[in-house]
């Protein structure tokens, strides 16, 4: 198995949305949405909408319908199923919710391909049917103590990513990290000097990288899209790939991986740039 952990966030990164606003606008609640947005934290929000909209008659299954319809880039889903196949090891770290994720993972034939989800765990209410959404950190019995100032209360992304860092799965490992939003600056700042992290680019967390990069150990790759992303971090996976096995770098680009046959965790063909 490659020494490669690959973190994706999932709004905005996986799929091309954001998945609390796709389903609340999806639903025809947005206008309840934005009137309460100022009074309460997101992750709360989101818990007092789902309330909302089961009050309005909608089911489950209708919430879990919209979700199926979130976009989601072929070419992201090629450049996931590529880095499993190189021997890469998945996890998500999202500030969504578990329902939301496993609906879209699942609809996409996706949920195999991660080891780990790290997001805002969610239950159906068995008295009432409707879907509750908690907080990843319960910060009504305190803190999570980040002291970044950028970091919503429910979740940071920077100590969750320190306990993958420090499982048996991922211990001494390099990471990629993938994500768009403020909440994916913290751990970026997190990252050593053998990490990379690909921020969206002309998103939140890359105006915060662009303010001063040189906070960053890691080496930044910037992606705009799900071609550029998939060209990206198969690039990043392939180099760690050489660099495992003592190989030189390839004097060219790697033009795609999707479908690349792997024997003993090593790419056997590349198609490549002239």
């Amino acid at each position: 198995m490659a020494g490669i952990v690959v973190v994706f966030d999932f709004d905005k990164t996986i799929i091309d949305v954001d998945s609390d606003n796709w389903v609340v606008d999806g639903l025809g609640a947005t206008e309840e949405f934005e009137r309460l947005l100022p009074t309460m934290p997101w992750n709360t929000l989101m818990d007092t909408m789902m309330g909302e909209l089961h009050a309005r008659g909608k089911s489950l299954a209708d919430v879990a319908g919209v979700l199926r319809s979130a976009p989601l880039d072929p070419r992201v889903v090629a450049a996931i199923k590529a880095c499993y196949g190189l021997g890469c090891d998945l996890r998500i770290l999202s500030d969504a919710n578990r329902f939301f994720i496993d609906t879209i993972l699942d609809h996409h034939g996706l949920t195999g391909y991660f080891s780990e989800i790290n997001t805002n765990p969610s239950a159906v209410d068995a008295a009432t049917g409707r879907l509750r959404i908690a907080p990843y950190h319960d910060f009504h019995a305190g803190p999570h103590g980040c002291g970044l100032g950028i970091c919503p209360p429910n979740m940071c992304k920077a100590q969750v990513l320190d306990r993958i860092r420090a499982s048996a799965g991922a211990a001494g490992k390099r990471v990629i990290y993938l994500g768009d939003g403020r909440g994916d600056y913290c751990p970026s700042l997190r990252l050593g000097r053998d990490d990379f992290m690909m921020p969206r680019r002309g998103f939140p967390v890359w105006e915060l990288i662009c303010e001063d990069p040189s906070l960053l150990q890691a080496e930044v790759h910037p992606w705009a899209d799900g071609a550029e992303m998939e060209e990206t971090l198969l690039r990043l996976v392939g180099r760690v790939l050489l660099e495992e096995r003592n190989l030189p770098p390839l004097d060219c680009k790697l033009e795609s991986l999707p479908a690349v046959a792997v024997q003993d965790g090593m790419p056997m063909t590349l198609r490549i740039k002239n």
